[in-house]
């Protein structure tokens, strides 16, 4: 993990780079900075590249790394497959190599193509005199670009800073990768795009991705309209023989939790099941083992690995294998976050009953204002993983954030790394996944409660499977407004736009606190499992929530001995720990989120 920056600029002299900037890509690098400045004999262009090193994996590489050729590379990735690293090795210096040894542009392709993982990366190719940079097929790590017309200067980096009215910085789209002639920079800043492979029945150079890039620069599709070969294979779009097989209309009232679990209990997808297991277990074990510093320099009472938990089913799932390939002597983080509850209003005496007939006694606040439905389902958790494995120190970490605290820290820290997005619901996520992310809270032993942060690099999240399962509630009303065929559109839909609506946002947040956002659900062979499934063996929307969304999931939870969590139902992170309910305004998820502008 790195925070990575370059600047391009046909002046031999361009602006400093925002210090704000450099502060807050050093949160994300703790381990080591380096500046490095390229320029061209014939001053046509000056190249400035700082990289900020999270340590992760091998030897600590300083980057960015030039090679003997002059090449150099700002990586901010982590390869679990396709190029061989072991466990000595440093996957930046081994990716050097690969790309040194590349003479042409399909070659470059083929490097960043065998890469199972996520990554962004800037990559200046001496010999042709180009600048490449791109994101991978998901997105799964943040790079922002800006262009100044004024000065001519182009920028790419990790995170930006706010600064109000300014929407010059934009999220570089993951449509494939980028390359600039260098040659020609002084002219003008031209990109060639190089986009993923799709479908054979679909147009792999088709005007989305021109339309995407930067509006002040130049953007055409390569001159020999090569593409990347996509790691994800296309989703199985096949439907059942006869309209008559899939039933519709589902009977979601009155059903409790037993119930759920005997609905659970009648389905027998054994083979499907097991595949499921075994490769989101195999997608976990990359992610817990591929772990930074020496074994003789871990502290045995500390955590390596933290997981954003809520004890809804993706993160449960995701504690139960950490649990398998995390050493039976380290503890496991789990981070649970809660907002304060704000104070009801008083109600005035002989107060109308509420709409379902009870009396407004009955919504009387907990005893603990922090007592919000995350808290409740992530404590229920933890005793079952207790239970699943009683060996095991779980530290389940309390972090309660107070209004005065929350609008402190989205006004000095926050803002930033939600922008250059703006929504309420970009500040909600955001605002929740980096407080949970820094792991400042509390746990309780034995009744007592001790002060607690952890300190793990590592922080798994359940991101991907709502959108490749149907767990969102709009996949429940698009099936049942157009049918299989309909919910086949809205999962396509959701796996196209991750990158842009989730991915770069939570980078950004977790990364803050110099640590990896590792996303097991978006590993390229567990999204390939499920692309090659029917969507009925994978969701089941006839049936009631807590079972038919996320239906093979809630099969695996089971057979991994999570009987509970295989029957909850999906929860939105920002309702679970309450944050949308500490603005007293009447706001839609979509709405411009001013909070982000005055904190």
């Amino acid at each position: 993990m790195c925070g990575i920056f370059c600047q391009l600029s046909p002046s031999p002299a361009p602006p400093e780079p925002d210090a704000a900037v450099y502060r807050q890509l050093r949160k994300r690098g703790p381990d080591h900075s380096q500046n490095l400045t390229i320029r061209d004999a014939s001053c046509r262009y000056r190249c400035l590249f700082s990289a900020h090193v999270l340590h992760m994996r091998g030897p600590l590489t300083p980057q960015p790394l030039q090679d003997q050729h002059g090449n150099v590379l700002s990586w901010n990735g982590e390869v679990f497959g396709g190029l061989t690293v072991s466990p000595d090795e440093n996957d930046t210096a081994i990716l050097s190599r690969r790309l040194a040894c590349c003479q042409s542009a399909s070659e470059i392709l083929d490097v960043f193509a065998s890469v199972r993982g996520p990554w962004a990366f800037v990559y200046y190719q001496k010999a042709a005199e180009c600048l490449w940079f791109g994101r991978d097929f998901f997105g799964r790590r943040s790079l922002l670009w800006r262009f100044d017309p004024g000065v001519q200067t182009f920028t790419l980096s990790s995170v930006a800073t706010l600064v109000p009215g300014d929407s010059s910085w934009k999220e570089v789209p993951a449509v494939g990768l980028y390359k600039i002639d260098l040659k020609h920079a002084r002219e003008a800043i031209m990109f060639e795009i190089y986009p993923w492979q799709k479908s054979e029945r679909e147009d792999n150079l088709d005007e989305t991705a021109l339309e995407s890039v930067h509006g002040e620069c130049l953007a055409v599709t390569n001159h020999s309209r090569l593409v990347i070969p996509s790691p994800i294979t296309p989703m199985n779009t096949s439907l059942p023989f006869s309209s008559q097989e899939i039933e519709i209309e589902s009977n979601e009232n009155n059903v409790d939790g037993k119930d759920l679990a005997q609905i659970l209990s009648r389905y027998d997808q054994t083979s499907e099941v097991d595949r499921l297991i075994n490769v989101l277990s195999e997608a976990v074990r990359r992610r817990v083992q591929s772990l930074p510093l020496a074994e003789d320099a871990k502290s045995p009472d500390k955590a390596t690995v933290a997981i954003l938990f809520s004890g809804g089913i993706d993160s449960m799932v995701l504690a139960a294998l950490a649990d398998r390939h995390t050493p039976a002597r380290e503890p496991i983080d789990l981070l649970n976050v809660a907002f304060k509850l704000r104070e009801p209003k008083a109600k005035k005496e002989g107060g109308n009953k509420s709409k379902k007939g009870k009396s407004q006694t009955a919504s009387k606040p907990p005893a603990c204002p922090f007592d919000v439905p995350d808290r409740v389902t992530g404590n229920a958790g933890l005793e079952e993983l207790k239970a699943l494995n009683p060996e095991r120190k779980w530290n389940f970490v309390e972090i309660n954030v107070a209004q005065e605290e929350l609008q402190e820290m989205r006004r000095e820290r926050i803002c930033h790394l939600v922008f250059p997005l703006e929504t309420v619901l970009d500040d909600s996520i955001g605002c929740a996944v980096w407080f949970a992310a820094r792991g400042r809270g509390s746990v309780r032993e034995s009744g007592d409660e001790t002060a607690f942060t952890s300190e793990a690099k590592i922080v798994l999240t359940g991101i991907g499977a709502d959108e490749q399962l149907a767990g969102y509630s709009r996949h429940r009303g698009r099936f049942k407004a157009a049918g299989l065929q309909g919910l086949l559109e809205e999962l396509a839909m959701e796996l196209g736009r991750i990158s842009t609506r989730n991915l770069g946002r939570d980078d950004r947040a977790i990364a803050d606190h110099g640590k990896e956002a590792r996303f097991p659900y978006l590993d390229e062979d567990v999204v390939n499992f499920l692309n090659s499934l029917p969507v009925w063996t994978k969701a089941d929307l006839t049936l009631p929530r807590g079972v038919g969304e996320k239906l093979l999931l809630r099969l695996a939870a089971k057979r991994l001995g999570l009987c509970r969590a295989a029957v909850l139902p999906k929860r939105a992170m920002q309702f679970g720990s309450r944050i949308a309910k500490m603005e007293d305004a009447r706001e839609k998820a979509s709405d411009k989120c001013t909070r982000l502008l005055t904190g």
